[in-house]
């Protein structure tokens, strides 16, 4: 992977910054007080732990290896390719009992970026502050960890919801009632954002609730269903819409701009018990937007339904799946074997192409159909293939081709947890 002389530096001055706040952290406890006995273990991760716990630093990392092949593409849009998709080093820990952390930089695909950077104020096990860069609490998908997703690229749904962005969050628990809410700059669907272009901010919620956690049987218990949702006034630069073969579908035209009021909305639901594991979210967005000749305050939408089986008897969740005989070829286990389903669709609003605000060549409506499988190898060690075939405007004279990826990833991830 090459990186440029500005990514280079970028990827220097974080690591820079990372250990002198690591060593002046450490030189600052060490001058108050006397040395507390310091342990070292590995949980999925480097993990150097002091005072029973109530310091804690935690390094790990993500690197997945993607190739992207379209067998089929008249149009020589995509682009036969082997990627370093997100290269990530992880370090997060913990203060004085308190107060947690994390950052996280990627230096996939060429270029250095900070995806996670934020703390927070442990009030109680159910119930702290969060400041910082996280991601934004809407959509069921995006909210996913990267390590954790079914197909190497989501699906068309969560090209309507915010990625990540900076700002002052709560999170809590109630019963069988997760909430997340909090006050961020706003960014367009899809994109995440470290500085704020305007005045406006985003409102943004999230609460999740499992009925029936606290009953028998056990196979209730594994539903969930949950509600995202943002609202503010902002102005500027607008999405684009991309495949899973990272081509752009759809683009507003030059000139267009935000300029207004959005609201976003996505409910979900989820369920995973035993070797079953299946979601489905459901995206509306809209906002107002500024032509060169007229405004408009366009609804996109979007749904998906994801399904997962895993074939070798483990259980399924939202983090993976952990083999039970992990890969050994000389004692001919392999790790777990999951199969992988899903349907999504994304459409635009019509008065965007009524009102000429749409790019030249955009497609207003897109489904995708995807099929796969994925190997466990341990609990770090991934393998995955998958075959989405995505039809735009269909049956529409002079439609975009269809596009078949064929996508499969290599992934290593090193994620201890707090």
């Amino acid at each position: 992977m090459y990186l440029g002389a500005g990514a280079r530096q970028t990827a220097a001055s974080m690591a820079s910054a990372a250990v002198f706040l690591l060593l002046s952290a450490g030189r600052a406890l060490a001058q108050s007080r006397i040395p507390s006995p310091v342990t070292v273990t590995w949980d999925n991760g480097l993990s150097v732990t002091s005072d029973g716990a109530a310091n804690l630093f935690q390094l790990g990392g993500l690197v997945q290896m993607d190739g992207r092949f379209a067998p089929d593409d008249p149009l020589g849009q995509v682009e036969d390719e082997f990627v370093m998709r997100r290269v990530r080093l992880i370090m997060q820990g913990r203060i004085a009992k308190y107060f947690e952390f994390r950052v996280m930089p990627d230096f996939g695909n060429g270029t250095a970026v900070l995806y996670d950077a934020y703390v927070d104020v442990r009030f109680s096990p159910d119930f702290r502050v969060r400041l910082g860069k996280d991601k934004t609490p809407v959509g069921l998908e995006q909210l996913y960890s990267d390590y954790a997703l079914l197909f190497p690229e989501r699906s068309l749904a969560s090209n309507l919801v915010p990625n990540r962005d900076v700002g002052i969050q709560v999170l809590g628990r109630v019963g069988v009632l997760n909430y997340i809410g909090g006050v961020f700059n706003g960014v367009p669907d899809a994109a995440s954002g470290d500085v704020d272009s305007g005045d406006g901010k985003d409102l943004a919620g999230r609460i999740t609730v499992r009925p029936f956690a606290r009953m028998s049987p056990a196979a209730l218990r594994a539903m969930g269903v949950a509600v995202g949702a943002t609202t503010g006034t902002q102005a500027g630069v607008l999405p684009i819409y991309r495949s899973t073969a990272q081509q752009v579908f759809f683009a507003y035209a030059p000139g267009t701009v935000a300029d207004g009021d959005r609201t976003r909305v996505s409910p979900s639901a989820f369920y995973y018990y035993g070797p079953i594991g299946t979601f489905a979210e459901y995206a509306r967005t809209t906002q107002a937007v500024h032509g060169l000749h007229t405004s408009d305050n366009p609804t996109n939408t979007a749904w998906e339904i994801t399904g997962a089986f895993v074939l070798t008897g483990e259980e399924a969740s939202d983090r993976g799946v952990i083999p039970t005989q992990p890969f050994d070829p000389a004692q001919r286990h392999f790790g777990a074997v999951q199969v992988i389903a899903r349907y999504s669709r994304l459409s635009v609003d019509s008065s965007v192409f009524a009102n000429g605000l749409a790019v030249a060549g955009a497609s207003q409506s897109v489904s995708a159909t995807g099929v796969g499988l994925a190997l466990y190898a341990n609990s770090a060690v991934k393998f995955v293939a998958t075959y989405e075939r995505t039809v735009f405007d269909a049956n529409r004279a002079g439609s975009r081709p269809a596009e078949h990826a064929i996508v499969f990833r290599a992934q290593v991830n090193l994620q201890p947890s707090l």
